[in-house]
């Protein structure tokens, strides 16, 4: 038998079905495309991304025939919703957490309930990026699919919803809609009330790992799957992706590093809530009873192919980020750069962003402009993690994953500059495995989280920090606060 992860994003759906010793036994993809609508609409086709799941999933389940899927659970993307009715199935498209439309709702639900109360709830920084402003925006400019619609589920819930499952949302995807009681784990009565918007609209709140039903006989041919397999409530992406990096203690983060980077630490219990609003945090629940997570983001890879493509356009060699690694000087470098080229995630939301290069040379090379970019880059994150120990979330070691992580220089920069240990996994795919996981403590395949980890996740290397260049590092990283405060000033006045 197996268990079958699944993973929903914003340009592309996985699934992979994984032995329950954590063997990785088949894998599929599948991309589609983003609609863009005018200047602030993002959505995608929510019948051809359910349509591009499905595929997945059959595929990955076929190719696994021989250990037949005992239970799946899906990974997905925050925010985006989907319009359903029993009857009819997907009425409409997803919109994107991207998508602008709506911020005037969230500007009159704050204005009502004010920040501090909303946050004692919710525990996010309010932001049109929620699904709460689309669902508003869909009430008001589109009355015929609103009042059409019996639930708005997300993606977590949407593959059980179909397969038969009465509509659910696990407790991390919940609170990405901005109407989530955070400390209640259930929809916030007060929040729905103030906003307009119909209880009866949203699903059941579930806890990560648990069974929320199981395939009906209708969908088993089209999926590919046996007969009686169960659905396990999955959880956001990020929390999927900090289980499927062995993060199921308090004390560590995981370090997703893509097009943007994603730092996730894990804690116990729930912070002085203040003192979190006003470091611009947000607090989620993790899929392991009792902890909690956090997201700290902004660009990272998207700036070293800006790198690439402004330095080594007409290289067209297919191993050309490990050339221009390879140029990079062993120490440290002389520049320091400000990651602002675009606007930024949490906790810092610049959105009238702008990058700095500060100390530029006619004897600076590319290679050491790409360290500095890549120093810069993690300065970033290394200010506001230092910000999170005076609220008892201390990262005494990360987990790094996604494709910036095959990068050794780069996580051996980022282990110098944090002055804690960088681990690189072996299973790279840490979302698919982490929904993996959750399908396996739902049909209890696991006596606990921690036997869950033993069985799928080891880690190939560990970079140590050097404690010379961590020393250099912590003078660098107050260069570039005092840095950044001189360009805050600038951008106010």
């Amino acid at each position: 038998m197996s268990l079958l992860g699944i993973d929903i994003g914003t340009s592309g759906c996985k699934a992979a079905a994984f032995s329950y010793g954590g063997r990785q036994l088949s894998f599929a993809y599948r991309e589609y495309p983003t609609l863009y609508n005018g200047d602030k609409g993002a959505e995608l086709d929510s019948r051809q991304v359910f349509s591009s799941v499905c595929e997945c999933v059959r595929e990955a389940s076929c190719s696994a025939s021989a250990d037949p899927v005992k239970a799946l659970c899906v990974s997905s993307m925050g925010e985006a919703a989907v319009p359903v009715s029993r009857k009819d199935g997907i009425l409409g498209d997803s919109i994107l957490s991207m998508d602008m439309r709506g911020g005037e709702y969230v500007r009159e639900l704050m204005e009502k309930i004010g920040e501090e109360e909303f946050y004692s709830i919710n525990a996010n920084i309010p932001s049109p990026a929620y699904s709460f402003p689309k669902l508003a925006w869909i009430r008001e400019h589109q009355q015929e699919l609103y009042s059409r619609t019996e639930h708005f589920v997300l993606w977590d819930g949407l593959l059980g919803y179909l397969c038969g499952c009465e509509p659910f949302i696990s407790h991390s995807s919940a609170s990405r809609t901005m109407l989530f009681d955070l400390k209640r784990e259930d929809w916030s009565g007060e929040i729905l009330g103030t906003a307009g918007m119909d209880r009866t609209k949203l699903p059941r709140c579930l806890r990560s790992g648990t069974v929320a039903g199981h395939v009906g006989k209708a969908m088993t041919g089209k999926l590919g799957l046996p007969d009686n397999v169960a659905v396990v409530v999955g959880a956001h992406d990020q929390c999927c992706n900090a289980l499927g990096a062995g993060i199921c203690r308090p004390g560590s983060a995981v370090d997703g590093i893509g097009t943007f980077e994603c730092i996730t630490p894990v804690y116990q219990g729930i912070p002085d809530m203040e003192r979190m609003r006003q470091c611009g945090l947000n607090i989620e629940h993790h899929v392991v009873p009792g902890l909690f997570v956090s997201f700290i983001f902004n660009q990272a890879g998207s700036l070293v192919k800006w790198f690439r493509r402004t330095f080594a356009s007409a290289e067209n060699d297919p191993d050309i980020y490990e050339k221009l690694s390879a140029e990079m000087p062993p120490e440290p470098s002389g520049l320091t750069i400000l990651p602002y080229f675009e606007p930024t995630g949490a906790p810092g939301y610049v959105s009238d962003a702008s990058g700095i290069i500060a100390g530029l040379r006619t004897s600076s090379s590319r290679g050491e402009i790409l360290k500095g970019i890549m120093e810069g880059v993690t300065f970033y994150f290394a200010q506001y993690v230092n910000l999170t120990k005076p609220l008892g979330i201390d990262c005494s070691s990360f987990v790094a994953t996604g494709g910036g992580a095959k990068s050794d220089s780069w996580l051996q920069m980022k282990a110098d500059i944090m002055g804690v240990p960088y681990m690189r996994p072996k299973v790279s795919e840490a979302g698919l495995a982490g929904a993996a996981m959750l399908a396996g403590m739902g049909v209890g395949e696991f006596n606990s989280f921690n036997e869950a980890v033993e069985a799928f996740v080891s880690i190939e290397r560990c970079f140590e920090p050097d404690p010379r260049r961590h020393e250099i590092y912590r003078a660098k990283l107050l260069e570039y606060e005092r840095l950044l405060h001189e360009w805050m000033k600038f951008h106010a006045s």
